[in-house]
């Protein structure tokens, strides 16, 4: 997650991005080919990745402490999130797929270079990553999560 599904994710989340502030309104999108091809690579790079999450294998490998090693707070530990898979494949599989999926689909959005689009490709990836997470790693913060989401202001270009 840290090496690989996070940073390509990036690619994606940070191809198109609205940032208001006292200074004005900031918009950034793909221009160039360039732009373009980053960010299909970053969507079938994650589409990839999530057959890579499907492997059976250590979460985390011994000695790592990128995650707590002790239980506290709302996160699950790297044992208690593989003692989930294992317990239950199908539904990490289920979520690994979510994932490559709403990857795929943001390609379709990458093809035909509507920057607008990214914003709703964005989204899709992002509730594949949440429920995961809500699950897998603090499912102690599900409730509170859940409540923020409700609660969330968005932004709509207004129509010219």
């Amino acid at each position: 997650m840290e090496h690989i599904v996070d940073p390509i994710a990036d690619w994606i989340f940070d191809a198109a991005v609205v940032d208001i502030s006292e200074k004005g309104t900031v918009e950034t999108k793909p221009l160039t080919n360039e732009d373009w091809l980053k960010v299909e690579r970053g969507a079938l790079i994650l589409a990839e990745s999530a057959n890579l999450l499907k492997m059976p294998r250590t979460m985390v490998p011994a000695g790592d402490k990128s995650l707590n090693a002790e239980r506290g707070g709302p996160e699950l530990t790297p044992a208690e999130i593989e003692a989930k898979v294992k317990q239950d494949p199908a539904a990490w599989n289920k979520h690994a797929d979510a994932l490559r999926t709403a990857a795929l689909e943001s390609l379709k959005i990458i093809k035909t270079r509507d920057p607008e689009g990214l914003f709703t490709a964005g989204d899709k990836i992002d509730k594949a990553c949440e429920g995961c997470h809500l699950e897998y790693w603090y499912p102690g913060d599900k409730k509170a999560v859940l409540e923020s989401q409700r609660n969330t202001v968005t932004y709509e270009k207004p129509k010219k």
